[in-house]
C-alpha cells in the first residue's frame, strides 16, 4: 500500500505565533504515528520559520517511523543532516519570500553541485530524495546525479483540481495527471523510487494515490488543518483510509 509521510511544519508555525513550547512537535509526530502515518516529513528552512534545530534532534531522537528532512541544497543544511541523519533527506527549492515551496528543484540546471552533495549525504548513509516538476528531463538529471527519490511536485494538478470544480474529468486536470504519470514512469524505469505531493488534500488525492508506481505521497496543511477539528490522529486516519482505497 502506499504509504503516507505526515509534514508537520504547520504545527511548529503555530506553536511560533506566540514564541512558545506549544503545541510541540514532537507530539504531532506521535500522534501522526498512532494515526497510521508512515513517516514524518519536516522542512528546516535557511529562515527557521517554524520547524527549529533543536526540533530536527528531538525529533530524530523520537520517532519510530522514518523521518523526512526537507531542506535546501546549502553546505549549512547538508552538515546538519549528515549530523542528525534522518532516514532521508529531500532537496528543495527554497525562497525567503515564499508562503510555501513554489516549484520544483532545477536539478537539470545545477546537477554538478548537487552531485556533490547527493554524495556527502549518501556517504552518511542518509537516502537522498529530489523534489522536481513533472519533467523528463529533470528525473534523467536526477538518475545521473545519484538520487534514490524523486517527488514529483503536484501543486499544479492540484490547482487545476480546485479550478475546475474538483472536476477529475476536466480536460486540465487529466493533463496534470497525465504529466505526473509520465514522470513516474521514468522515475521508475530508471530505477529510483516515485514519490509525491504538495497541495493534496482529501478532496484531489485518490488520482495521484492511483497513479501506477507511486510509492509514498507527503501530507501536510491538509492535514494539520483537519487536526484543528477532529484532532491530529483522527486526521492521519481519515487520509490513511483514502489511500487504501485505492491500493
Amino acid at each position: 500500500m502506499i504509504e503516507l509521510g505526515v509534514n508537520i511544519d504547520h504545527v511548529a508555525t503555530l506553536r511560533q505565533a506566540r514564541a512558545t513550547w506549544e503545541p510541540d512537535p514532537v507530539w504531532a509526530a506521535v500522534e501522526a504515528h498512532l494515526g497510521g502515518a508512515d513517516g514524518i516529513t519536516i522542512h528546516l528552512r535557511e529562515d527557521r520559520r517554524h520547524i527549529g534545530d533543536e526540533d530536527v534532534r528531538r525529533l530524530k531522537e523520537t520517532t519510530q517511523v522514518k523521518l523526512n528532512l526537507e531542506m535546501a541544497a546549502t553546505d549549512e543544511m547538508t552538515a546538519i543532516a549528515c549530523r542528525v541523519r534522518p532516514q532521508m533527506a529531500m532537496l528543495v527549492p527554497e525562497g525567503r519570500r515564499e508562503v510555501t515551496t513554489e516549484g520544483g528543484l532545477d536539478v537539470a540546471g545545477q546537477a554538478s553541485r548537487l552531485r556533490e552533495i547527493v554524495a556527502r549525504l549518501t556517504a552518511a548513509g542518509i537516502i537522498t530524495s529530489v523534489f522536481i516538476d513533472a519533467e523528463i528531463r529533470q528525473v534523467e538529471t536526477a538518475a545521473r546525479i545519484g538520487a534514490r527519490v524523486c517527488e514529483i511536485h503536484t501543486g499544479p494538478y492540484a490547482h487545476a483540481f480546485h479550478v475546475e470544480g474538483r472536476d477529475g474529468d476536466a480536460p486540465a486536470v487529466r493533463a496534470e495527471i497525465d504529466k505526473i504519470a509520465q514522470a513516474g514512469e521514468a522515475i521508475t524505469q530508471l530505477g529510483m523510487r516515485f514519490n509525491a505531493g504538495h497541495a493534496l488534500n482529501y478532496y484531489n488525492v485518490t488520482p495521484v494515490a492511483a497513479l501506477p508506481g507511486v510509492r509514498e505521497l507527503h501530507i501536510g496543511h491538509a492535514i494539520v488543518s483537519r487536526s484543528v477539528f477532529v484532532g491530529l490522529r483522527e486526521a492521519v486516519r481519515e487520509m490513511k483510509a483514502l489511500l487504501r482505497e485505492v491500493a
